[in-house]
């Protein structure tokens, strides 16, 4: 069954940045390269609006198993495009940022991760459409620049160029697919989330771990304004009201039955749990409550001398120099004159 037009242009107006008219179409390494950058960064998507017509001929030509001009002349490479080089360039670059964001504690990270992140992002825009390279010369390439520029945060920039000229000098047109190897649309979008899920997993992580302390400075914020009005208790529900407004909103949106004591109960345990640390890391280092921002750093300073595992061949030095530092982490961020 040919493809049609109007369904094309109808998911591209839908839900064109996460590539389902590419998957419509069965280009599914167009689809996957939108899913990760949003369809191009916004750009790649409204300059489709163009080359939608083009994308559907090759797919019913493939489905019809017509042989176009690139398969009777497979020996001739496909012609260099300017659009598809800086494509490769900028999504290896953001491949490599993401990675950086996410990954950059792994070990070998600049010479094996960051790397192959980077070749990731420009091969998987070199295998768009109608043309792909050679993936092994690609990564090679990434690998070999990499520790010339060990330990930079603007390493995937010369990375990204170099593999990206190699990928040009080795592109070539796709084989012509049998019909009977084409996958169903099942394991087409299984493999797609796969995909998706090994890009994104690392950077929600450390996104998540990121909200997560930000919530904690949240919490400690609300807490804080509320306290604020403690002589003046319907002032004090008056702001709280205000406060919960937006939570209000989003539960009528979603239509939740949520109440105001669910969302209480969760800033409350939020509120005590980071108390506990506060006030385990306060007994780690021997202070008291009301010890001071610069009390908190000489102590953390004297203990770490005393139990750095090079200064100390007991054999709790190191666990213990752990629970130190993350102690001082701890207090360093907040006021532990809060929870006299």
């Amino acid at each position: 069954m040919g493809k049609r037009l109007t369904v094309a242009y109808a998911l591209w107006a839908a839900g064109g940045p996460l590539g389902l008219h590419h998957i419509y179409l069965g280009r599914d390494s167009h689809a996957l390269l939108w899913m990760l950058t949003f369809g191009g960064f916004g750009i790649g998507w409204a300059r489709e609006f163009i080359r939608i017509p083009a994308y559907v001929n090759e797919a019913n030509q493939e489905t019809a198993g017509v042989k176009i001009r690139r398969q009777r002349d497979a020996a001739a490479p496909p012609p260099i495009g300017l659009t598809r080089l800086a494509g490769q360039v900028c999504v290896g670059i953001y491949f490599g940022t993401v990675s950086l964001i996410g990954l950059s504690s792994m070990s070998f990270f600049y010479l094996i991760v960051l790397p192959l992140s980077v070749g990731a992002g420009v091969y998987l825009v070199a295998d768009v459409g109608q043309q792909t390279s050679d993936i092994q010369k690609t990564m090679t390439a990434c690998l070999i620049t990499s520790p010339i520029f060990y330990g930079s945060t603007l390493s995937p920039l010369p990375i990204s160029l170099v593999a990206s000229v190699t990928a040009a000098q080795h592109r070539r047109f796709k084989s012509p697919r049998p019909a009977r190897s084409r996958h169903g649309l099942g394991p087409r979008l299984y493999k797609l989330g796969m995909a998706w899920l090994a890009f994104s997993a690392p950077l929600g992580y450390c996104i998540f771990h990121n909200t997560t302390a930000t919530v904690y400075y949240i919490s400690d914020c609300l807490a804080e304004l509320l306290n604020f009005f403690w002589f003046f208790p319907w002032l004090r529900g008056f702001v709280e009201y205000m406060l919960l407004i937006p939570y209000r909103i989003l539960c009528a949106i979603t239509g939740g039955g949520y109440t105001e004591e669910a969302w209480k109960k969760v800033l409350e345990i939020l509120l005590r749990e980071y108390t506990e640390r506060e006030i385990d890391a306060l007994h780690v280092l021997s202070l008291k409550a009301d010890a001071s921002v610069e009390e908190i750093a000489h102590t953390y300073r004297e203990l770490a001398k005393t139990w750095h595992p090079d200064h100390n061949p007991s054999k709790e030095a190191e666990a213990m120099f752990i629970k130190i530092h993350d102690a001082y982490e701890v207090l360093r961020r907040h006021k532990p004159n809060r929870f006299k």
